[in-house]
């Protein structure tokens, strides 16, 4: 049998070099080596948007019970966002001169808990993803730089892979002085030439006695400065392998810092890093009993895209909370700028933006506090934010604030880059469209398309001939009886009677399209056969088309949680504008309407200290 991975073989049918299909090969079997560190009912076959698309019956209580709205450890991070407002309203966030978040407020963190909220210790009860993902939502609302940081440390840097992979003496080391925030941690991947294809690694790394001397180039590392810790990728006899390495307290022969202008990302340290025979002790290399390097490197990921799109979230209410003050400020022709439709509708769709990636990120990271791997759901969190994140700082919070917008202190002039990074952050976001497509279509793709292109490229024909059938009936017919079972058969009816009432067409839509999908794909994978791997504009157009309902359903289902009248308006509003984004069409009169008397409502109401004032600057 090949021990080839199902990328690598349709890459080899479909015709391309031996190097781009071992390449992407190597990826697809760091992606099954991580399914494997799963048990089997919370694999990526098991999930809620796998089972939405591929099960005929459609596992509607895994889109409505799945939150967990549980928060036991309030005291904890309320003492975190005492301090962080405490510093804000000091002016203290900053170092005045370098500009980066200030050692008097990184400390202040570490007195509060605020690094060791994801490190297991014996002595403390760890907090859940949930409440994490929740409360980072919070933090970004102050400053998306601070919670830029934890997720940093706590999701993607050196603390999930000692957590999850490391030998009992690396935890005992490591993670006490990580919780501490003695050590704040990196993970240190890309570089010049090995990003999103993470197979270009060239930095290596050679056992010598009892260190592994490394020589390389690391690039775009953020919180990579001297004295902390990284988890550093690179390669041990050809195959890339994590060594947990902490950086010298000062730069030397073996150890440089390579610094440069980034316009995202200001206030934290993002930095090369330069090795020339740098030794690590080798009993800090991380050793899989099966995988190596990428299959950590994947592992941490998803948490990252969740908290992501928990940062997102909190930019976006920070826009909000501006734009409702100013739009009560400024006036033009003897009207407030609120009291205008465009206005209000704005407010009502980054309302609506806000709730949905709310919904995704609760919804994600209580799949993840349940055991699933949740690679599919994590995309979606993550492509959701920033998309989301991108619009409402261009198309709504700058055009309602104007030229103020680019004035220095301003909200939108000061962050636009971190507004934006996001879109590229844990996978360019069409790209993930892609990884999405993929992975939901390998299963159906290895048990009814790969044996008939193993036949074709065999017989080195694109299409199957009508004696194929007669011959190897066998290669066929599972297919076919699929096929027909799922267009002929009705699938089973699904009760919504237990959503919100206003809520329920957005749920039926959502659910009879996802239904749909599947033989939407599988006519796709027909069509082009072999050659679907390079069609990446159809496949990234169908991938985000089955996230936006998935989108929708998981905003119905949490709304259905955590009900109450506003939220649901908000829901409403927002699962309108998620179906004209599917469907591809303008806003009705009504949903106009709709939208312009929610924006009202929303504008008029009392936020409390919410609404930051100091946007409004230059006052006339």
């Amino acid at each position: 049998m090949s021990d080839k991975s199902f990328a690598e073989t349709a890459m080899e049918l479909s015709g391309k070099s031996k190097e781009e299909a071992q390449s992407i090969g190597k990826i697809d079997t760091a992606d099954d080596q991580v399914e494997g560190l799963f048990d089997e009912r919370h694999r990526t076959v098991h999930s809620p948007v796998y089972r939405a698309v591929w099960d005929r019956n459609f596992p509607i209580k895994d889109f409505t019970s799945k939150f967990n709205f549980s928060r036991k450890h309030r005291d904890v991070t309320d003492r975190c966002l005492e301090v962080l407002r405490r510093h804000r309203d000091n002016g203290t966030l900053y170092d005045v001169e370098t500009g980066k978040l200030s050692d008097s407020l990184i400390d202040d963190l570490k007195g509060a808990g605020y690094f060791g909220l994801l490190v297991p210790l014996p002595d403390k009860e760890l907090i859940s993803f949930s409440e994490f993902a929740d409360f980072l939502a919070e933090v970004a609302s102050i400053d998306p730089h601070v919670a830029g940081l934890a997720s940093v440390h706590g999701c993607i840097g050196a603390v999930d892979p000692i957590k999850t992979f490391g030998t009992p003496e690396q935890k005992d080391k490591y993670l006490p002085r990580l919780a501490s925030g003695e050590l704040l941690s990196a993970f240190a991947l890309t570089e010049p030439c090995a990003g999103s294809d993470m197979t270009a690694l060239r930095t290596t790394a050679r056992l010598d006695g009892d260190h592994y001397v490394v020589n390389g180039e690391k690039l775009f590392i953020t919180n990579a400065v001297e004295g902390r810790l990284i988890s550093l990728v690179c390669l041990i006899d050809e195959q890339p392998q994590v060594l947990i390495a902490q950086l010298p307290s000062s730069q030397d022969s073996t150890f440089q810092l390579k610094r440069y202008g980034l316009h995202a990302l200001v206030r934290l340290h993002n930095n090369g890093l330069i090795f020339k025979n740098f030794k690590v002790p080798k009993e800090n290399l991380i050793q899989l009993k099966k995988g190596n390097g990428l299959t950590i490197a994947y592992h941490g990921l998803n948490l990252g895209r969740v908290a992501l799109c928990a940062n997102s979230s909190g930019c976006m209410n920070a826009m909000l909370w501006s734009m409702i003050p100013w739009s009560k400020f400024r006036t033009t022709y003897g009207q407030e700028i609120g009291n205008r439709e465009l206005i209000q509708e704005r407010i009502a769709r980054l309302a609506g933006y806000i709730l949905s990636s709310n919904s995704l990120t609760s919804w994600c990271s209580s799949l993840l506090d349940l055991g699933y791997r949740g690679e599919l759901e994590c995309i979606i969190a993550k492509t959701f934010g920033s998309e989301c994140e991108k619009e409402s700082a261009i198309e709504l919070c700058m055009k309602t604030h104007g030229g103020r917008s680019f004035l220095h202190g301003h909200l939108f002039g000061d962050n636009i880059h971190e507004f934006l990074a996001p879109l590229i952050y844990e996978g360019e976001g069409d790209m993930l469209n892609m990884a999405f497509f993929k992975t939901l279509v390998k299963d159906h793709g290895i048990k009814y398309f790969e044996p008939i292109g193993k036949l074709l490229s065999k017989k080195q024909r694109k299409k199957p001939a009508v004696t194929d059938f007669l011959v190897r009936p066998h290669l066929f017919l599972p297919y076919c009886t699929w096929v027909t079972r799922n267009t002929l058969s009705p699938t089973p009816s699904v009760d919504t009677s237990h959503l919100p009432s206003q809520l329920i067409t957005h749920a039926q839509f959502a659910i009879k399209n996802l239904q749909k999908s599947r033989l939407e794909i599988s006519k796709l994978m027909r069509r082009y056969q072999l050659k679907l791997a390079d069609r990446q504009c159809r496949m990234s157009i169908l991938s985000r088309r089955i996230q936006h309902l998935i989108t929708m359903l998981v905003t119905v289902g949490y709304t259905s949680s955590n009900y109450d009248e506003v939220t649901a308006a908000i829901a409403d509003v927002a699962c309108e504008n998620l179906k004209n984004k599917i469907l591809g069409c303008h806003p009705t009169d009504d949903q106009i309407k709709k939208s312009v008397k929610l924006g009202r409502q929303l504008g008029s109401q009392q936020w409390g200290n919410r609404t930051d004032m100091r946007t409004i600057l230059m006052r006339y």
